[in-house]
């Protein structure tokens, strides 16, 4: 198999070694248009096993022809590019007829959009596979359907996930594990399903207090709830789900107030005859803050929670993970739980064991054997879930 990744900042290099260190793997090649960048990918991933395997190609993803003709010399591309860039990824992929996986998803698309790349995929003849990290969109997701397919009936559905440093510092208790220079944070309003149906709440609303054993108390908040879910027959009854982020106590409410105070704003004002977006200067200004630094570790904080009715009886499935750093490898939490996923999805394709045509979502083909299959390599490469069952049973109804 021959694997080329998109993109070499924290996600693209664990997902090269991961492909790496597959025997069925015959060349990995890692690309950026940031040569510095790429050379300090290739720097750490060549004296590890399967560093043999590895190449670097300088690359703008933009540039349509030259990545369509490296692309057509590959099995499968996989995407670890800002979501701005993905359409352009997806387009050079239908051009070269090469399978595309991507760890995120387009968000910048409207339905229009979407709609035009998934004509553009179908004509090409080949799969495309979006969300396809942790999430959200990714094993949040998946695992939901997962879940919700063991029960009889779906009632409630929360999809909780979220990267922290193992050291919080102020100002925000946070470092950027994922999105570049850029922090997550949005000001148009999150959603929640009530009774099968989207609601609209404040974004980094409802902050409740959340456990993880080994961690302590954190908090989550209300993000955007996927709604293409609601588009599979196992959650149109819905009564409530939520997707929340998880962070350290206490965060919610500071960005509350950066929001309020319109610092979220992408739309650009006039300061001294200079247009900007003030979330572009709360960026500048708070990177230096929230870049993870060398020796800084992080944790990956997972929990699907579905709970509905089987065998006429109420039923809670919980799926977690609390997932911690590789000192040894140097790999971010959040890097070996989502470029593992992307790079284990792609092998899925280049094997032959997910075979479809289209543009899909993560969870509407990772199902199954195929799920069972990315929990296996996951928990071979360190990553590993658990499962805990909550029942009711009745009493006395046997002598």
């Amino acid at each position: 198999m021959k694997i080329l990744i998109l993109g070499s900042g924290l996600m693209g290099p664990a997902a090269a070694y991961n492909a790496m260190i597959d025997p069925d793997v015959s060349r990995v090649t890692l690309c950026d248009v940031d040569e510095q960048q790429l050379d300090a990918a290739q720097a750490k991933l060549e004296g590890m096993q399967g560093g043999e395997k590895l190449d670097t190609v300088v690359l703008d993803v933009r540039d349509a022809d030259a990545a369509a003709r490296l692309m057509a010399d590959y099995d499968v591309v996989l995407g670890a590019l800002p979501p701005v860039l993905i359409p352009a990824g997806i387009r050079a992929a239908v051009a070269a007829k090469t399978p595309l996986v991507d760890l995120y998803f387009p968000d910048t698309v409207d339905a229009a959009g979407m709609a035009a790349l998934r004509q553009q995929v179908e004509a090409a003849g080949i799969v495309v596979v979006l969300g396809c990290g942790i999430g959200s969109p990714g094993i949040t997701e998946m695992s939901a359907r997962y879940l919700a397919e063991k029960l009889d009936r779906v009632d409630e559905l929360y999809m909780r996930c979220g990267g922290i440093p193992e050291n919080p510092k102020p100002p925000l208790d946070y470092k950027i594990v994922f999105c570049g220079r850029e922090m997550p944070l949005e000001e148009s309003d999150a959603s929640i399903v009530e009774n099968g149906r989207l609601e609209i709440v404040p974004r980094y609303s409802g902050a409740r207090s959340i456990f993880f054993s080994g961690v302590g108390e954190c908090e989550d908040w209300l993000e955007d709830f996927p709604d293409w879910l609601l588009d599979m027959d196992i959650f149109k009854n819905l009564k409530h789900a939520a997707h929340t982020t998880i962070r350290w106590p206490g965060y919610a409410a500071k960005v509350t107030v950066l929001k309020e105070m319109g610092m979220l704003s992408k739309k650009p004002v006039e300061v001294d005859g200079v247009q900007v977006a003030p979330k572009s200067v709360l960026d500048v200004v708070l990177y230096p803050h929230v870049k993870m630094e060398e020796g800084e570790r992080d944790i990956t904080l997972f929990r699907t929670e579905v709970k509905g009715e089987k065998d006429g009886q109420p039923r809670k499935y919980l799926f977690e993970t609390v997932d911690r750093c590789d000192d040894v490898l140097g790999f971010t939490s959040m890097a070996r739980t989502t470029g593992f996923t992307g790079a284990i999805v792609s092998r899925m394709i280049a094997r032959g064991d997910l075979k479809a045509t289209g543009m899909f979502m993560s969870e509407q083909v990772i199902f199954g054997p195929l799920f069972d299959t990315l929990l296996s390599e996951l928990a071979a490469a360190g990553v590993r879930f658990t499962l805990t069952t909550e029942k009711v049973e009745p009493l006395g109804l046997t002598r």
